[in-house]
């Protein structure tokens, strides 16, 4: 069975949808992290950003593969190189890429054949899995999605004031809905979560309930 959690950036589906794995005992698909993997690679590659045919050969060229925690590039643990901000800055490069977006669909969905699997991005439930059996839109305020952010910048030590948080978010927002490929849309058959006041256990919990109710209508593989 695959799940397909969606939404905008801020709404938490990363850390959710890894717990909600845990929870179900299945496998958890990072698929920001293949993007931000691609955005490494040419990084370490020299290949200017301009260049569309190269990066697609790049993408082509490369081993991604998701083990656990771990994120492998060509067999190298890349986990901790892939989060840092200067990769956060140029995946929209790789992101937007109608080619490279393509060929990793294709890695996704081969990761999980024969698997149940919780999956997180942009675009699951309606070009990835557009059959997943269970189909979630996790979102939130846009003030508390930004709430969230800065606080979240406050661990890491920097300090933003609220209003420029959730100025750069609806930038965010409005570039995600607009993308040619990839864009950030509910598949019409998701069912839509709004998290505000709750908690990430309190989400959690909600989404194994949904997603078990799921699994009985389809009769879904035992320990959904």
């Amino acid at each position: 069975m695959i799940v397909t959690i969606d939404g905008p950036a801020g709404a938490g589906k990363s850390t959710v949808a890894r717990s909600l794995a845990a929870r179900l005992g299945c496998q958890f698909l990072d698929t920001g992290a293949m993007y931000r993997a691609v955005a490494l690679a040419a990084i370490r590659a020299n290949i200017d950003w301009d260049d569309k045919q190269g990066l697609l050969r790049l993408a082509d060229g490369v081993q991604i593969r998701l083990d656990g925690k771990q994120v492998l590039l060509d067999e190298e643990d890349v986990s901790q190189d892939i989060r840092r901000p200067e990769i956060a800055s140029v995946i929209h490069y790789v992101a937007d890429h109608p080619g490279i977006r393509e060929r990793l669909i294709g890695m996704q969905r081969a990761a999980v054949v024969g698997r149940s699997a919780v999956t997180e991005g942009r675009d699951q439930g309606t070009l990835a899995f557009p059959d997943a059996a269970c189909k979630i839109f996790l979102t939130a305020s846009p003030q508390e999605r930004a709430h969230r952010r800065q606080l979240d910048l406050a661990e890491r030590g920097q300090k933003v004031a609220l209003e420029q948080v959730l100025a750069q978010q609806q930038e965010r927002d409005r570039r995600d809905r607009e993308r040619e490929v990839g864009s950030l849309q509910r598949a019409p058959d998701a069912i839509e979560v709004i998290t505000d006041g709750m908690s990430q256990v309190e989400v959690v919990q909600h989404l194994v309930e949904i997603v078990r109710a799921a699994a009985s209508d389809q009769d879904g593989p035992e320990g959904l």
